[in-house]
């Protein structure tokens, strides 16, 4: 596969996507990123890696965060994690607070931001820091030492953070946190600060695509753990559009409001493409573009 070319033509499609839609502005400190970026990389499993445009230009990950961290938890603390967050779509914002209401404070699954907060709060309890655990992962598994937090980021997701912290007390209440709800927001915002490039993240993601096995050949998580990560992330990784970006792409995906998606081809690649403008639900509007394209011509996925 020549992936240079397929990822030319990949950005020439995508290029007069680029710049709509509109950046997270309800974040302050996103708020003042250029929309007109488009960056896209391909890790395969052999260690090489391509890639196009901003492609090694730090951006805020933020909820792709939540992915390594429900590896993580897996890798450290097995499978019980499933008895306090769930597996299914929720159908509705990743914000809502709607379904804690009727379903006793647990979660639909680790990907909406109530989900994520408990799998922040396990992650906290098994290592006692949880942001910093994923911040040496990241930088292990991308090769790259300076990855880091931006602070700025997550001194305004704090200082807006209050719907965030209204689902960590809600599941308080129900005694789905085992830590102090400020120690779980407070790590939780900061995981999703973390500054990375679509290199870096096409690089750490790709232990998922070689079914749990880390960059120096170590395993992070049994196959079958593997395989329920990228489950998840295909019926749930993209907030309430998860089946109309199954039904494009056909990839395990996790996209974030920074404006990044991370994808996997079990057996051959990741990827990872940012574009900043966003739809109505959140996802990068070039970056789904663009991925249905690569998967269109290279005719990878997972269907």
């Amino acid at each position: 596969m020549d992936y240079q070319a397929v990822l030319e033509e990949v950005a020439a499609f995508a290029k007069p996507l680029v710049g709509r839609g509109q950046v997270a502005d309800y974040i302050p400190a996103l708020a003042g990123v250029d929309i007109n970026q488009f960056g896209m990389a391909v890790a395969d499993v052999d260690g090489g890696v391509y890639g196009i445009g901003d492609w090694e230009r730090p951006f805020s990950v933020q909820s792709i965060s939540k992915a390594f961290s429900l590896a993580l938890v897996l890798a450290e603390g097995g499978g019980k994690i499933w008895e306090r967050v769930g597996t299914e779509p929720s159908g509705n914002p990743f914000n809502s607070l709607v379904q804690l209401e009727y379903e006793n404070g647990i979660p639909r699954n680790p990907f909406i931001n109530a989900g994520a907060l408990v799998v922040t709060d396990r992650l906290q309890t098994l290592t006692g820091d949880a942001s910093t655990t994923m911040l040496e992962f990241l930088r292990a598994e991308s090769g790259n030492p300076e990855v880091s937090f931006d602070p700025a980021v997550a001194a305004s997701e704090t200082e807006h953070g209050d719907r965030n912290a209204a689902l960590a007390h809600f599941m308080a209440s129900y005694g789905n946190l085992d830590n102090p709800v400020p120690t779980v927001l407070e790590h939780y915002f900061w995981q999703c600060s973390i500054e990375m490039s679509c290199r870096d993240l096409a690089r750490a993601g790709s232990f998922l695509a070689r079914h749990g096995l880390r960059a120096d050949g170590s395993r992070l998580l049994p196959r079958r753990e593997a395989k329920q990560v990228n489950a998840v992330m295909l019926t749930c990784g993209t907030y309430d559009a998860a089946g109309d970006f199954a039904y494009r792409v056909g990839l395990p995906g996790k996209s974030g409001v920074g404006g990044g998606i991370v994808a996997v081809i079990p057996g051959r690649c990741a990827l990872c493409v940012w574009s900043p403008g966003l739809d109505t639900r959140g996802n990068s509007v070039a970056g789904v573009a663009a991925l249905d394209h690569f998967t269109t011509l290279t005719g990878w996925s997972v269907f």
